[in-house]
């Protein structure tokens, strides 16, 4: 695999810091936060009352507390909002997007050249003095690496073509079938549209957290009717959150984009309900190809 690295400057952090940091997370976030406890990274889902995800978040076990990335246009929103649960509960929430930095790799030859620990497999996480190292994933050679950015370009990892750097770890992201919230689809899904209940970023055995009532019954009912797709997207001026129709019939919004060869790959939400095959296909349908993802979607709950 191919070595790259660079800053992500679409991504920032949010810092969740005291005594009580995994424990209030446990009563946020759709995963089980006790992982952070053992030292290992989790991906979660962020929802509203009404299961809505409003925040994708990857959290991390820092050393100066649990570190979540999500893109630096949700953060302020999604802080102001946490804050307001905190209540007497010993934990701090700060936008650190300023002091650490978020830098995506590619393969780990630059990890180790820069003689940082490389997380073990059981764990995924490793830090070297202040620098966390965390792996995207449990097969993919992907990792987050966070720390003072001043650290991080005298180690040669923040390179130097952000553009080229941010598409080629969001089309990562699209291939690997990791789901991304933005403004423009926030509150707009439940988690298993997402697929993160495929991809072990939800808990139904932890109890209790925002939205887990809607979550889990749409788990036990069986009433996942969409879900995350990849697609290939002709040329075109593309936005996420935009809606479109496939020609088999079905309909959804695209929730994350990335330019591939002449046209561009995307993640989209869409309903599983295909159109009959002798149904022609809509006026007003894409000509997108759907692709395949490296994980089995399930129609089941």
């Amino acid at each position: 695999m191919s070595t790259q690295a660079g800053r992500l400057g679409h991504l920032g952090i949010l810092q969740f810091a005291g005594a009580d940091a995994v424990q209030f997370l446990q009563g946020q976030i759709s995963n089980d936060s006790r992982r952070l406890a053992a030292g290992k990274p989790l991906l979660a889902a962020y929802s509203s009352p009404q299961g809505r995800v409003l925040a994708v978040l990857h959290l991390v076990p820092h050393a100066t507390g649990v570190l979540a990335i999500l893109p630096r246009e949700l953060l302020l929103p999604i802080q102001e909002r946490l804050r307001k649960f905190v209540l007497r509960a010993k934990v701090s929430i700060t936008d650190q997007s300023e002091a650490l930095v978020v830098v995506g790799q590619t393969g780990d030859q630059g990890i180790r050249g820069a003689g940082l620990a490389l997380p073990d497999p059981a764990l995924g996480y490793a830090e070297t003095e202040g620098i966390g190292v965390a792996r995207v994933g449990p097969d993919a050679a992907r990792y987050w690496v966070l720390g003072a950015g001043e650290r991080l370009a005298a180690l040669g990892l923040l390179g130097d073509d952000p553009a080229s750097i941010e598409n080629a770890w969001r089309l990562a992201d699209i291939r690997a079938g990791i789901p991304q919230i933005y403004t423009a689809t926030s509150e707009h899904f439940v988690a298993q549209m997402l697929n993160l209940d495929l991809i072990d970023g939800i808990s139904f055995t932890k109890g209790c957290f925002t939205g887990q009532e809607i979550i889990a019954r749409t788990q036990h009912l069986g009433r996942i009717k969409r879900r995350l797709i990849r697609l290939q997207l002709p040329p075109g001026d593309w936005q996420i959150g935009q809606s479109l129709r496939l020609p088999d019939g079905r309909s959804g919004r695209l929730t994350e984009l990335a330019s591939s060869g002449a046209g561009c790959e995307a993640l989209a939400v869409v309903t599983l309900e295909v159109a009959d095959a002798d149904t022609e296909a809509p006026a007003n349908a894409v000509a997108a190809t759907q692709l395949a993802l490296p994980y089995s979607l399930s129609t089941r709950a």
